[in-house]
């Protein structure tokens, strides 16, 4: 056997080694994927970038920006949802407007909290509210419609389509539209 023959033969068992390798890492991110995190770090900090489960990384480094994404839209539903509250039943009792107040500032200190984490999300806070919006409105809609207390159940038409609220108001810790 020549040198080249065995310097082949050993290239073709180290190639095969390392897709082997892939192979389990998948199957591992299938079956424990704690286990998997773990390992895809180590391999990281290891500087191990031949053994990366490459597709399923990059999988979830997407999933991860959507989720900030997702996290920052719920957050802005429930925040327009209350304001919307506030805004269409003005003859609300105080223990409902106290609950509505409780309810924005902790979804707008949420929101406010997303975006110095990630700032990279401050462009799409506005496409954000105008895709939330329709959800928030249902919402306040659906919750109206089971006014108690005496307080009347507004129309839905009484519901602006539109976001009615900037987004300087939504930000505004002082932002609450104090109208009755």
């Amino acid at each position: 056997m020549t040198q080249l023959t065995i310097f082949v033969n050993i290239k073709i068992v180290g190639v095969i080694s390392l897709i082997k390798l892939r192979e389990m890492s998948t199957i591992l991110y299938d079956s424990d994927f704690d286990l998997w995190i773990e390992q895809t770090i180590q391999q990281l900090k290891d500087r191990q970038f031949e053994r990366l489960d490459v597709e399923h990384l990059i999988e979830e480094l997407q999933d991860l920006g959507k989720s900030e994404k997702r996290a920052l839209e719920s957050n802005l539903m429930v925040l327009l949802a209350h304001l919307l509250k506030l805004k269409i039943q003005g003859d609300r009792p105080d223990i409902m407007t106290g609950s509505w107040y409780d309810s924005i500032n902790e979804h707008r200190q949420r929101v406010q909290k997303s975006l110095r984490d990630t700032p990279s999300l401050n462009p799409y806070l506005s496409t954000a509210v105008s895709s939330v919006y329709p959800d928030a409105r249902k919402l306040a809609i659906r919750d109206g419609k089971k006014a108690k207390f005496g307080v009347r159940i507004p129309l839905e038409n009484e519901y602006p389509i539109t976001c009615p609220f900037s987004i300087e108001q939504l930000l505004d810790d002082d932002f609450y539209l104090n109208e009755s």
